[in-house]
């Protein structure tokens, strides 16, 4: 199989952009990726989004943001997967180049939170649940991520406290990244006593919405100018050597065990396979933590931990950046900020600054090789890359 590189990246940074529109912001990304590329031009544009059409009341995003960058003419259109439609987009925009129907294919995620205030935009969050069975009922994704926890904490007898060790990693690297909505670290104390959002899960235990725009380029090693002499470029190539998607029951009813993320096991056995890895191989796993509970199952859906052991990871320093296994090592959803359907391509943007070793303050040591993972809902989807350092 070709090799697919990442050639270019670019973000915005993750807070309320009241003065910018969705098309203003995913322009900002998207025309820094291309800088970052050296100018290629893209035949495609991938676009992840998961509410625009309730927020910011546009659909057709992918002619709307192709006409306002000037890429007329070029195949473009949304991809939807709720919280994973950023990875999903990415798994798109790999295809299409390694099928070898398109040289260059530009994928960008963008979410406009601030467009809609209020119950009505409560309601749109619950638009990626069973509508039938849950959302018609008051079910919410935090509320899904409540019952999780419960059951959690229920089956092996824990206080709810274990959670603080996600929360304190993401936020303590929060500082280091200029992009994320909080840079101040907190404490177990802070922890303990902040609020309630949903019980058992408080107001720590869960990401904050925001806008944003984070974009990659992406084209076939032969096809990149500087793929033949990596000292051209200003920084080392990072290679896709793994993707995979997979789907789970949409409504949590209908899962025979609620602590099993499936799809997220299955997404990166299939993704370490294809780069010919383990996953005990990887340097960094940029995790999905939406919620503290869906943190830990992730690392137990990975085989990073036992079952009913994954928040031990976050209270022991092993994933702490000078840990075996750092995660969310910008910030995370919780510190950098939640852009819906924007966040699987921040978590590949934020991957590819660690293995170019250009993290700043976060950077890891000698990162080789970096796991990414982003869940649509309670792991319904599940999509998982292996970024390569060349």
């Amino acid at each position: 199989m070709m090799d697919v590189i990442i050639a270019g990246i670019g973000q915005t940074t993750v807070r309320e952009h009241w003065d910018l529109s969705i098309r203003d912001l995913a322009f900002q990304a998207m025309d820094a990726a291309i800088r970052d590329s050296a100018g290629l031009v893209p035949q495609a544009l991938f676009v992840g989004n998961m509410l625009s059409a309730v927020l910011s009341k546009q659909s057709h995003l992918g002619a709307l943001i192709a006409d306002f960058a000037g890429l007329n003419g070029i195949e473009a259109y949304t991809v939807e997967a709720a919280g994973a439609s950023g990875g999903v987009a990415l798994r798109q925009g790999y295809m299409a180049v390694t099928s070898g129907l398109v040289d260059v294919a530009l994928v960008v995620g963008v979410e406009k939170f601030t467009d809609l205030l209020g119950s009505p935009a409560e309601a749109g969050f619950s638009i990626p649940l069973d509508s039938d069975y849950e959302a018609i009922h008051g079910m919410t994704p935090s509320a899904q991520s409540a019952l999780l926890m419960q059951r959690y904490l229920h089956d092996y007898h824990l206080g709810h406290e274990v959670f603080s060790g996600f929360p304190l990693i993401a936020h303590a690297n929060g500082v280091g990244n200029p992009n994320a909505m909080y840079r101040k670290a907190i404490s177990v104390e802070t922890y303990n006593r902040s609020g309630m959002v949903c019980p058992p899960l408080n107001m720590f235990d869960v990401a904050p919405e925001a806008d944003g725009a984070a974009a990659l380029v992406l084209t076939r090693a032969d096809l990149f100018p500087f793929a033949a002499s990596p000292d051209a470029t200003s920084h080392p190539l990072v290679r896709i050597s793994g993707s995979s998607v997979v789907t789970d029951t949409l409504a949590l009813h209908d899962r025979r065990d609620l602590l099993d993320l499936q799809a997220a096991h299955q997404s990166v056995e299939n993704a370490c396979r294809q780069a010919g890895i383990m996953p005990k191989d990887v340097d960094l796993f940029e995790l999905y933590d939406s919620s503290s509970i869906l943190a830990a199952l992730s690392l137990e859906a990975a085989g990073f931990a036992e079952r009913g052991k994954g928040w031990q990871m976050a209270q022991d320093g092993s994933c702490a950046l000078n840990g075996k296994l750092p995660i969310l090592t910008m910030g995370g959803m919780k510190a950098r900020g939640n852009p819906g359907g924007a966040a699987g391509v921040y978590q590949a943007v934020e991957a590819v600054l660690q293995l170019r070793g250009e993290a700043g303050k976060n950077q890891i040591t000698n990162a080789r090789l970096a796991l990414v993972q982003s869940l649509g809902g309670p792991g319904s989807t599940a999509v998982t890359h292996v970024l390569e350092r060349l």
